[in-house]
């Protein structure tokens, strides 16, 4: 009989040994076997607790996800003017937390497999709404509309691609990475 109130700890126990086997093995090589021996436990907890290796992947998803809203919505309610918001949005997708070799490992994989699992992918459109909406609400109070549009698009892309290629390649880190996205905005901003 488990005992009362382990729920939680157990599956935040479960998340960190999924992200810690995502960052050893990749997500090809993480199984069930691999999460439940470095959580130091059985493989049938994991089945108890998420029903399976997908439905642990989604919640280890969302945990990253919510901790990166979380993050963001921190910075923005500190956040004193609409330029401040946008790169309060940037300081976060590049923050050093995102750039854990884990954490990149595990958004690799989750990006890689999104278009194959369907809780991913919708996972995967709601952080993209989401950043997007963020950008754009900003941007409205700086540029006219159709314009903000455009560029929330471009800078979200820009978030997206200098992340994945700092993540691939460790051309730049967070900071080098943060610095062209705000030169991104200033340019768009002044022209």
């Amino acid at each position: 009989m488990p005992k009362v109130g382990m729920e939680p700890i157990r599956r935040r126990q479960l998340i960190e040994a999924t992200i810690a086997s995502m960052g050893e093995r990749g997500l090809a090589d993480t199984t069930v076997q691999t999460i439940s021996r470095g959580a130091g436990v059985s493989p049938g907890i994991i089945h108890h607790y998420f029903g399976g290796k997908d439905e642990l992947l989604a919640a280890t998803m969302r945990s990253m996800l919510d901790q990166l809203r979380a993050d963001v919505t921190e910075r923005l309610a500190a956040a004193g003017s609409p330029r401040a918001r946008l790169e309060a949005i940037i300081d976060c997708n590049f923050a050093d937390a995102q750039f854990d070799p884990r954490v990149v490992s595990a958004w690799l994989g989750f990006w890689a497999q999104s278009p194959h699992n369907p809780a991913l992918a919708r996972l995967q459109r709601i952080n993209a709404r989401r950043l997007h909406s963020n950008l754009r609400h900003s941007l409205r109070a700086l540029l006219p509309l159709e314009r903000a549009e455009r560029v929330a698009s471009g800078l979200a892309a820009m978030i997206d691609g200098l992340w994945l290629r700092s993540a691939l390649t460790g051309a730049m880190d967070g900071r080098e990475a943060r610095a062209v996205a705000l030169s991104y905005l200033d340019a768009e901003l002044n022209a």
